[in-house]
């Protein structure tokens, strides 16, 4: 006597279902959990331990088609011999709904589990970085070596600048012997082009340069901000000879709260005695920024260019990796599945009792 084969007829109504639902459960996992779990392969769980859940699954499909077997019966005179007919082709299908159900439960599962990708930065909104643009307003910023003047050409780029960055607050100081805040931290790029397109030289006393009350100002605005990447970026085209905070001691407050300078020499400058580019420079090395000289509009354009690149890399390396939430196309699918699976109970396989 076949007792295996006896046990597997009598019980084939929720041991093939059963089976069928373990078999997809086990491909399922063989084919997707390597992967996942590899390093370096862009996909973490944030609560793994909902991954135990799959382990339950065949039971709670057992139970429900076992469930389901007991729901209704019938006494029929004839039923010895209607247990005895060939199965209808409906029957096979349960297998198949079974296995519908296996995915959408572990799919569920898997989505508790909350999935995250870091192959989709770009469904991420980032934080961006604090910018200041400090743009010098004194006399020589008139000075036409850098067609049409030095303080338009500067304008020019600067705009350019503005409208090549995402997600980056910006704001803007202006100095000649004092400084003053033009436009604080914002998003709205359209206002501050326009305040920037709008500058005059004149529109503050521009008989001197106060480079380290310019900064003070600058830092001042950044000092609140929660923004990891803090920047500063100078333009000026001379020394600092007035103002009462002096240039180092804004340098070590930048140092203190972790502001980067970039320092940009604009102009040919060819008095000596009027510019320090070591000053320039240093606030650049102490501060992990950079130098640049722009004598014309090509390296104007050139520092900035580099510039952007600098804060890209600076952006990058504050984030770190960065994870996109992707639960939803699992639970997206289970959806699917789901309705697919109860279509086929309540059309193709409606039983009567």
């Amino acid at each position: 006597m076949n007792l295996s084969g006896t046990v597997w007829k009598r019980h084939r109504y929720w041991l093939e279902p059963v089976t069928f639902s373990v078999g997809m459960l086990i491909l399922a996992t063989t084919i997707a959990l390597p992967d996942w779990l590899q390093p370096g392969s862009g996909m973490q769980f944030k609560n793994p331990w909902f991954l135990l859940g799959l382990l339950a699954v065949p039971l709670v499909i057992a139970a429900g088609v076992r469930s389901q077997k007991r729901s209704g019966r019938l006494v029929h005179p004839l039923a010895r011999v209607l247990g005895q007919q060939r199965r209808g082709w409906r029957t096979w299908l349960l297998p198949v709904s079974a296995g519908l159900r296996t995915l959408v439960i572990a799919l569920v599962v898997i989505a508790l589990a909350r999935p995250q990708d870091s192959t989709e930065l770009a469904s991420v909104e980032m934080k961006g970085i604090d910018i200041v643009l400090t743009m010098d307003l004194s006399g020589s910023m008139a000075s036409p070596d850098i067609p049409p003047s030095r303080m338009d050409a500067s304008k020019e780029v600067v705009l350019d600048f503005i409208q090549r960055r995402k997600n980056d607050r910006i704001g803007a100081v202006v100095f000649a012997e004092n400084a003053y805040t033009l436009c604080p931290l914002t998003l709205d790029y359209s206002v501050l082009s326009q305040m920037i397109a709008e500058l005059q030289l004149g529109v503050i006393d521009d008989r001197a340069t106060a480079i380290g009350n310019a900064l003070g100002v600058s830092i001042n605005r950044l000092r609140k901000a929660d923004a990891k990447s803090k920047t500063i970026i100078l333009l000026t085209d001379g020394t600092s000879n007035a103002g009462n905070v002096s240039p180092e001691q804004a340098i070590e407050f930048a140092r203190t709260l972790g502001i980067r300078i970039y320092t940009i020499l604009v102009g040919r400058n060819e008095n000596s005695s009027a510019i320090n580019p070591d000053l320039l420079i240093s606030m650049a090395k102490k501060t992990g920024g950079a130098f640049f000289t722009a004598v014309d509009k090509r390296e104007l354009i050139s520092s900035f260019h580099t510039i952007l690149d600098a804060l890209e890399q600076s952006k990058i390396e504050d984030h770190g990796v960065t994870y996109a939430e992707v639960f939803g196309r699992y639970l997206f699918w289970a959806l699917l599945l789901g309705i697919l699976d109860l279509i086929l109970t309540v059309v193709v396989m409606r039983r009567t009792p």
